[in-house]
């Protein structure tokens, strides 16, 4: 072992260790790890940051933001809609739920893809009366799992595909993964739904997605051109039941109707009065094509990127004893009031007429550079954590087709992804379905100068010969076995690597140690690099392999060892499915 060699798995060594204890952010140990090498002469200095213009960067940021446009446009909306009714039997819940989850993460973000379905999986156990904690992590598995089927479903497929690029000459294609991520989605879906559910506990649940604001009577206005049109109240009530909004009423020329209104025939410019939680309210609306007073200033529901911002009001905020009409909040800021929460209590009054009260939350709805200014100017707080964006679902199929055309470019080889999705990122931006600060807001930029870091940490593996060094001692130890049992072996070790560090670190760091084996014992890289791609996004054994895993945790009650009573069976189908069909469709 050369000198180099020694320093450069020292300080992997060390940057494993940090990575496993979690003390320090991974992306500043990352950062640390980069200097080091480069001090130590490891990595050139023109190198050091050569990896923020590395192409596997660039395509994880932009699937974020396009991931982001596809939940604003609606268009994911379209799916969840359908994986939840109640009465379904809890295998036939866990299995839809799970495919769901894995169509979705083929596509967009696997963490987008979780967050989404998360709320409605708390949701449907709620009305079942059923311990989410039997049903969330399967929905993580899924999601997990459906990643594996594309090139942009998880970061290591974009590493592995890169990697292969800068090795081979030629990336993985965008569905050169669906092969192997199939069998092995299908397979383990199979396992959650049917038997994985019933190791888990059953606990009480500890965590409300909603927070505890209460709930909001607000107003949403009959547009024109809306399908309520011409219908009674009482036949909004089942899409309320389904969304969890109580209708209290109808407003009609200014004036609140008595009783409940349900009979009355909905006309243009008739206003809603709701009950309920902010998102519930925001889909409600959506499902029977309502806004709100004074959307046409900012283009309607539709229009620019919106946001729901939950505020509460202090003692000296400068609504307090004034209503929104008195201080033309929508003339002056573009930013209407769509409801108010009182501690629980309903009131009769317009929420536009409504005296505001130290103690009331505000839910605003408005353009998002207006909110700020907006919630300044009023005196009033907004919640942490608590902006929701409002779905344009009139863009959905036309972000569909905008995102379906960049696939469609990649496939044929007409313009690379990176090329691919800053077009597609572009016309969203056009359509309004993301607005500018979704190019920042949405990265997730730890993972970001992680992955950039890592990239010529891993260059300098190979430079010293250290991959090669690792490959060899693998060669040495399955000495006189074949191949595919020599793939198990390395499968297994990158598995068991994915559980405790990020599955990009563990992406990069396998990714030339899979190449030099295969070159070691004179078989095509292929295989490898799929095994090395399939095992690095298959973390099931702990809650921090994974973000999704992590996510779950708080909503789901588990616990360290929960992780393992349902993931470790998964992890022996995976190699036990992935390693045949990798070795029909990928041959050495």
């Amino acid at each position: 072992m050369t000198t180099d060699q020694m320093l450069l798995f020292g300080i992997l060594i060390l940057l494993f260790a940090n990575l496993v204890w979690g003390r320090f952010r991974y992306d500043l140990v990352a950062f640390v790890a980069l200097l080091a090498t480069v001090l130590l002469g490891l990595i050139d200095y023109g190198q050091a940051f050569s990896g923020f213009g590395h192409p596997a960067v660039v395509i994880i940021a932009l699937v974020l933001i396009v991931s982001r446009g596809l939940m604003n446009s609606g268009a994911v909306e379209l799916i969840a809609r359908v994986v939840t009714q109640p009465g379904r039997a809890l295998p036939a819940h866990i299995g839809i739920m799970a495919v769901a989850g894995a169509a979705l993460s083929a596509v967009i973000n696997n963490v987008a893809a979780l967050a989404l379905l998360m709320s409605l999986d708390m949701d449907a156990a709620r009305k079942a009366k059923r311990a989410v904690s039997v049903t969330l992590m399967p929905l993580s598995f899924g999601t997990i799992l459906g990643g594996m089927i594309t090139l942009i479903g998880t970061p290591p497929n974009i590493v592995i595909a890169q990697y292969r690029e800068d090795a081979l000459g030629a990336p993985f294609s965008m569905f050169d993964f669906a092969p192997v991520g199939l069998a092995v989605a299908c397979a383990g879906i199979a396992y959650v739904a049917f038997i994985g559910w019933r190791l888990l506990p059953e606990r009480p649940d500890t965590v409300s997605l909603e927070g505890d604001a209460g709930l909001y009577v607000a107003e949403a206005r009959v547009k024109d051109g809306s399908k309520s049109i011409g219908m009674t109240l009482g036949e909004l009530y089942p899409l309320g039941n389904d969304n969890d909004v109580t209708i209290l009423g109808l407003v009609r020329r200014g004036k609140r109707l008595p009783g409940f209104s349900r009979g009355q025939e909905l006309r243009k410019g008739d206003f809603l009065v709701l009950e309920g939680d902010p998102k519930q309210i925001e889909a409600f609306m959506g499902g029977a094509e309502l806004d709100a007073v004074g959307a046409e200033k900012h283009g309607g529901l539709m229009g620019r990127s919106m946001s729901l911002v939950e505020a509460i009001v202090p003692e000296d905020a400068r609504i307090v004893g004034r209503t929104t009409m008195a201080l033309r909040l929508v003339q002056r800021h573009g930013v209407t009031l769509l409801g108010v929460s009182r501690q629980g209590k309903r009131f009769r009054d317009r929420v536009r007429n409504l005296p505001i009260k130290p103690g009331d939350v505000l839910l605003l709805i408005g353009p998002d550079e207006n909110i700020a200014s907006a919630t300044s100017w009023l005196g009033v707080l907004p919640l942490e954590n608590r902006r929701l964006e409002v779905l344009q679902r009139t863009k959905a199929l036309l972000a569909l087709a905008c995102f379906g055309a960049a696939i469609a470019l990649t496939v044929v080889g007409f313009a690379p992804l990176t090329i691919a999705l800053g077009l597609c990122v572009v016309a969203f931006l056009g359509l309004g379905i993301i607005g500018g600060r979704d190019f920042y807001a949405l990265i997730e930029w730890k993972v970001i100068v992680l992955l950039a870091c890592l990239i010529p940490v891993g260059a300098a593996l190979e430079d010293t010969g250290g991959s090669r060094l690792i490959a060899d001692l693998v060669v040495s130890q399955t000495s006189g076995l074949p191949a595919w049992a020599v793939l198990t072996v390395l499968m297994v070790i990158t598995m068991t690597l994915s559980d405790f560090l990020n599955n990009v670190a563990t992406a990069l760091i396998a990714a030339p140690i899979g190449v030099s084996i295969a070159n070691s014992i004179g078989v095509s890289p292929d295989p490898f690099l799929m095994g090395v791609a399939v095992a690095a996004s298959c973390a099931f054994l702990t809650p921090i392999g994974h973000k999704n895993n992590t996510i779950i945790m708080g909503p789901g009650n588990y616990q360290f060892g929960d992780y393992w009573r349902m993931g470790l069976i998964l992890e022996v189908i995976v190699i036990a499915v992935a390693v045949p069909v990798i070795v029909l469709v990928w041959p050495f």
